[in-house]
């Protein structure tokens, strides 16, 4: 029997609670609402952290993001963070026979030093498993705004040159930024990050000149993207394959396709939303057109929670209204609290699994050994890094899942789940990002919560629970091991 052909589609910054299927109202998502009605809705599904480097790299790797040090936001320059020996999800399934590719947000490095964007990149996407990579570099936020086909920048132009230059005053003067022109931005910036080197109107993080004939449409990025991934997929229907479709929606700044512009009341980012809503229908529906549908699996996740401010002006406050994006859930993007690194998760497999909901606890660590165990393939346990194999759970066979698993808030500030219990070692920082809106989840003490009781993290219980709080630290120090995360300071269990 032909092995299962494995599709991740993965949003960027969208909320547990952005979905009808997971409560929500106010923005219309028809299609993955039919997917979660025709698969399996996971209620307790991680992303390793709440931020998109971190998260992404763990996808891929099996592996916590904090025992990798760098990873962490990158900027849109760096050098790529997954060792051309380590092993990924997609080099795993091609020993299996597999057809690889990802298509969509990157933003976990390119090179191994200074990019070279005027010539062949290397390493890239094709130096750690996959066999076809069409991405967008970092985020759609950062320079350079245009897309790499394989090893090289798509339509540059050898006699216009790309050059980028990250911090300190804008090197190219020749070239408008948001903070010296404001008068040419069509989005206003809302942080002193996003108003570098203006690109189609709209200021980014970083300064960069050149390629003119490379840069991106924001508004058409979608539909490049997802010919792409229809593409991939047509031609590899004889043969298994995995596809990594990483979406850009809703990170900033969010630029509809003028199809999508107005299709909501909640502005731009609920006008994306539903844009990557129609995304994933037409994935859906290509797989049916191709017969492929009865032997696919399609996971829908999220890199991490959601934010509404993210260093622009977009009315995305004013004009949320009711609707909460990360639903009964904590914080958001860059929170320690659920609702940093809690997202939502169907997994659509027609014939293979029975509809319902799942409350399995889940890490999206847990692809690697998954797939693997799916597709029959053996590898060494210790290559299989902090991935365990859930394939039961994303049959829906197992619906436990994990024991425990840790994520992270922003800056490597790791916090553990174990059943329901919820701890959050003490941290320094700031309570919260003011310019955001959004709780950290630092604070001097200790905190415990029982997510069967308060899934939103009010009630912090420490203090009554001293036992269960010398235990799970001592289970956190024990999964840390060797490789502690960068500023992780353990509390004195002394003290409990």
């Amino acid at each position: 029997m032909k092995p299962p052909n494995y599709i991740i589609i993965y949003a960027d910054d969208l909320g547990f609670g952005d979905l009808n299927c997971y409560g929500a109202s106010g923005i219309p998502t028809p299609n993955l609402d039919q997917m979660a009605a025709e698969g399996l809705r996971f209620t307790q599904s991680y992303a390793t952290a709440a931020t998109c480097t971190p998260s992404r790299y763990s996808l891929l790797t099996g592996s916590y993001p904090w025992r990798n040090k760098s990873a962490k936001i990158l900027s849109g320059d760096a050098p790529m963070i997954i060792g051309e020996n380590e092993r990924t999800v997609p080099s795993t399934l091609r020993e299996a026979g597999y057809s690889t590719a990802v298509v969509g947000k990157w933003h976990i490095g390119l090179g191994s030093g200074r990019v070279d964007w005027n010539g062949d990149i290397s390493p890239c996407p094709l130096d750690v498993g996959f066999d076809t990579s069409y991405i967008m570099a970092a985020t759609n936020d950062r320079v350079p705004c245009v897309y790499v086909d394989g090893r090289k920048v798509d339509a540059l132009d050898p006699n216009d040159p790309i050059s980028v230059v990250y911090g300190g005053e804008n090197p190219f003067p020749e070239v408008p930024t948001g903070k010296e022109h404001p008068e040419m931005l069509h989005m206003q910036h809302s942080d002193q990050q996003h108003y570098d080197t203006i690109v189609n109107g709209v200021g980014r993080i970083g300064f960069c000149r050149g390629g003119k004939a490379a840069t991106w449409d924001d508004a058409t990025m979608s539909d490049v993207f997802l010919r792409r991934a229809k593409d991939f997929v047509s031609a590899n229907k004889q043969q298994p394959f995995f596809l990594y479709y990483a979406l850009h929606q809703p990170h900033v700044p969010r630029i509809p396709n003028p199809r999508f512009a107005g299709k909501t009341d909640k502005g731009p980012r609920g006008d994306v939303i539903a844009e990557l809503d129609w995304c994933v229908g037409e994935i859906i529906n290509h797989l049916k057109s191709q017969g492929l549908d009865d032997n696919t699996i399609v996971v829908f996740s999220s890199d991490n929670g959601p934010v509404l401010d993210d260093g622009y002006e977009d009315d995305s406050f004013s004009k949320c209204g009711d609707h909460k994006p990360a639903g009964p859930l904590r914080g958001g993007k860059y929170s320690m609290f659920d609702g940093g690194s809690r997202v939502p998760m169907i997994v659509w497999a027609p014939k293979k699994i029975q509809p319902g909901e799942s409350a399995a606890l889940f890490s999206h660590v847990d692809f690697l050994a998954s797939f693997s165990q799916l597709s029959e393939l053996t590898i060494p346990a210790e290559q299989y890094a902090d991935s365990l194999d859930m394939s039961a759970v994303l049959l829906g066979s197992d619906k436990t899942g994990r024991d425990h698993l840790v994520t992270e808030g922003i800056g490597s500030k790791t916090v553990v789940r174990k059943n329901d219990w919820v701890y959050i070692p003490p941290h320094e920082g700031p309570a919260i990002f003011a310019d955001k809106g959004i709780e950290t989840g630092n604070d001097l003490d200790p905190q415990l919560y029982d997510m069967a009781a308060d899934i939103g993290q009010r009630h912090n219980i420490a203090d009554s629970n001293p036992e269960t709080v010398i235990a799970l630290n001592a289970l956190l120090e024990s999964i840390h091991g060797d490789t502690p995360p960068a500023g992780h300071d353990p509390i004195d269990v002394c003290s409990f």
